[in-house]
């Protein structure tokens, strides 16, 4: 047992680590929710991660992105996460992909080779064809709904996209499935009305809800590789 992992195992038991050990998550999106998406499920014991994300680290990410640091502004985000995810498990697997994720470079990626999907993109459709190739596939898929524009991360909750409200990304995303035929999705979702006090259309966001969300999106990871009811 290694030791990193010993408090956990306490909880989940020797043979549910091992299982975290050998599980396979693909993480699309390595900003706010998606960083906190990787660093607790590497801190968890998950043995594999696939890293997407074209962007690079941006002085404006530092408010709420677990890799965003002095020393990583101008880096990769992919090479940001893999260097973090790295310190806290050295002997952890981990893929990179840097690209934009969209129907033109789908292809790129083996979804297949992964047990579980973490859809944290903020372009819808990029979203969409991750969650339909997901689906097509029957790989188990949860989706981050919008965490720009809020505060109040005890909002925050875990329920299918067919039960949500108030959240205007998740109001498009289930439209846009449903004229797929797809009426089923988990999603992280917040029940708060966004607060932006300037108006400008690029989302503010909070420290909370971002990490908040990623944090509460590995868990429900974690509960389902291990089939914690």
């Amino acid at each position: 047992m290694d030791e990193r992992f010993s408090r956990s195992a306490r909880i989940f038991g020797n043979e549910n680590q091992e299982k975290l050990k050998n599980a396979k998550v693909l993480v699309f999106g390595l900003g706010g929710v998606g960083g906190a998406v990787c660093e607790a499920l590497a801190r968890s014991g998950i043995g594999e991660i696939g890293l997407v994300d074209k962007d690079i680290v941006d002085i404006t990410n530092i408010n709420r992105q677990l890799i965003a640091t002095e020393s990583t502004i101008g880096m990769k985000k992919t090479d940001a996460a893999k260097k973090r995810l790295l310190e806290i498990n050295p002997n952890i697997k981990l893929a990179k992909y840097d690209l934009f994720y969209l129907p033109e470079t789908a292809d790129k990626i083996d979804l297949t080779k992964y047990d579980y999907i973490v859809d944290a993109i903020d372009n819808v459709t990029a979203k969409i064809e991750l969650i339909k190739r997901a689906k097509e596939e029957n790989i188990k898929i949860i989706s981050s709904m919008g965490t720009g524009n809020k505060i109040h991360s005890e909002m925050l909750e875990i329920a299918d996209i067919s039960k949500t409200s108030v959240c205007p990304l998740a109001r498009v995303i289930r439209r846009e499935l449903r004229n797929k035929g797809i009426n089923h999705l988990t999603v992280v979702y917040s029940k708060e009305e966004p607060q932006n006090l300037d108006g400008d259309r690029t989302p503010a966001s909070s420290t909370f809800v971002p990490l908040s969300a990623g944090v509460l999106i590995a868990s429900k990871v974690v509960q389902d590789i291990l089939d914690i009811k």
